[in-house]
């Protein structure tokens, strides 16, 4: 495949040649000039025929991209479970703003509230909009066995200490792939007890990949092994009230 990025020649078959000026490779739209013009003209690339100035086509998928990177991240941890790295983990939540989840991967012990924290071993759907890459070397749409590859060659160390087997984990995340996978993705985020306190666990809150998607409609996702016990230290004891000193004010400033 041949680079896309201001200053390509391309052909248009009703306005000629011209030089891209700006390219969105997330939407697949983009500005060019064409001849002596010096107004820009938008295209898009999955619609308008766009061909480099040797006649290749530029083929632009239409299907538009993951908007968050979980699925992707799912599929790349399977494969590494296959290979014997069980002690991997990946947690994934959402921001405060809802709009965007969160997703950490970590190694070791299975400590899903007191993770370790490496460097490239997170990130968040908001960055991966306007860069669609995890942060470790990998390039974007890479494949499940390019990331495992960029992965090990970004931090051999941190994923050596993945090695190991965790049969129960493995066997969850192996039910959950089959159901979510490749649109969907699921987010560990507890349910906040109420006055009541929390009767019924709830299933696992199930989240799309891709605009577009119909809600989930597959069967209930359990919470992972080793979540019971957070369940009961969350929400077993009512929280305690904030009292305040004299003269404190907690009003947002304007």
């Amino acid at each position: 495949m041949k680079t896309l990025a201001p200053g390509t020649v391309i052909f248009h078959r009703h306005r000629g040649y011209g030089v891209i000026v700006h390219v969105n490779l997330l939407t697949g739209w983009i500005s060019a000039r064409f001849g002596s013009e010096q107004r820009t003209l938008d295209l898009n690339l999955s619609t308008d025929d766009v061909q480099h100035a040797d006649g290749e086509a530029i083929l632009f998928r239409r299907a538009p991209p993951d908007r968050m990177p979980h699925a992707r991240l799912m599929a790349m941890v399977a494969a590494l479970h296959e290979a014997g790295y069980q002690k991997l983990y990946l947690y994934s939540w959402p921001k405060p703003s809802g709009l965007h989840w969160r997703w950490h991967l970590f190694t070791g012990q299975r400590q899903w509230m007191q993770r370790p924290w490496r460097e490239g071993w997170y990130g968040s759907g908001a960055d991966y909009n306007v860069n669609p890459v995890m942060g470790w070397g990998d390039s974007p749409g890479a494949s499940t066995d390019e990331l495992v590859t960029a992965l090990a060659k970004f931090d051999p160390q941190g994923l050596a200490q993945a090695l190991g087997r965790d049969d129960d984990h493995t066997a969850w995340f192996k039910d959950v792939c089959s159901h979510l996978l490749p649109g969907y993705m699921y987010s560990l985020d507890m349910e906040k007890a109420t006055a009541d306190g929390l009767k019924d666990v709830p299933p696992v809150p199930v989240i799309g990949v891709r605009a577009g998607l119909p809600p989930y409609a597959g069967p209930p996702i359990g919470w992972p092994p080793g979540w019971a016990g957070l369940w009961t230290r969350a929400h077993a004891m009512p929280a305690s009230p904030i009292v305040l000193a004299p003269g404190v004010d907690l009003t947002p400033e304007k």
